[in-house]
């Protein structure tokens, strides 16, 4: 298994290094029109968790307001089925934190996650995998999808990032990712099997 890994770390670095450079006129596009539209830090970080608990720095393009959980206080104050929306989601469909069409724009298309290719390089997280939640997001689950969702390193493309990207109770979700996490550590086997390892 660590030889797996360490394979499977070797693939994220060949494919994340030469791509870094390749986006960065897309970063830095997007970095003027988030200025443009509401100026302010265009990156931010978040605090994420990792493989094994540990805390990660995700690295992202801002996608709301400065202002935004001032924005986000009002409209769980003032409306209600906005409130049992987000207590359900922990997102909203309209959602008032985010930037007026680039904002959308960039989380419709996830172009808001270029930066964490530098987390990829890094060695946080891996092109692909689980997306990493915040702790409060985690302890939504029961102790069984935690222990699984900490086995393996988070990663940028994540199949329930995709399908459940406005919707989805977190039973479901909880369900999809373990479904994702077993995916995640069949692929480890991956390297092995191209590299002939238990060959006859």
């Amino acid at each position: 298994m660590r030889r797996n890994q360490v394979l499977k770390r070797l693939i994220d670095l060949l494919l994340a290094a030469p791509i870094a450079p390749l986006v960065s006129p897309i970063i830095i596009f997007l970095t003027l029109a988030i200025k443009v539209v509401d100026p302010g830090a265009a990156f931010y970080v978040q605090s994420r968790l990792g493989r094994n608990g540990t805390m990660l720095r995700t690295l992202k393009l801002r996608t709301m307001y400065t202002d935004a959980e001032q924005r986000l206080e009002e409209a769980l104050r003032d409306d209600p089925r906005v409130r049992a929306e987000w207590q359900r989601f922990f997102k909203l469909t309209q959602d008032p934190r985010v930037l007026p069409f680039i904002g959308n724009f960039m989380r419709r298309t996830s172009l808001d996650e270029l930066p964490q290719l530098w987390n990829v390089v890094r060695g946080d997280m891996s092109l692909v995998g689980p997306r990493p939640f915040s702790p409060y997001h985690m302890k939504c689950f029961d102790d069984e999808f935690r222990a699984i969702r900490v086995s393996v390193p988070p990663g940028i493309a994540g199949i329930v990032s995709e399908q459940w990207r406005f919707a989805g109770p977190t039973s479901a979700r909880s369900f999809l990712y373990k479904k994702l996490v077993n995916l995640a550590r069949h692929l480890q086997t991956v390297p092995a099997v191209l590299g002939g390892k238990g060959a006859k």
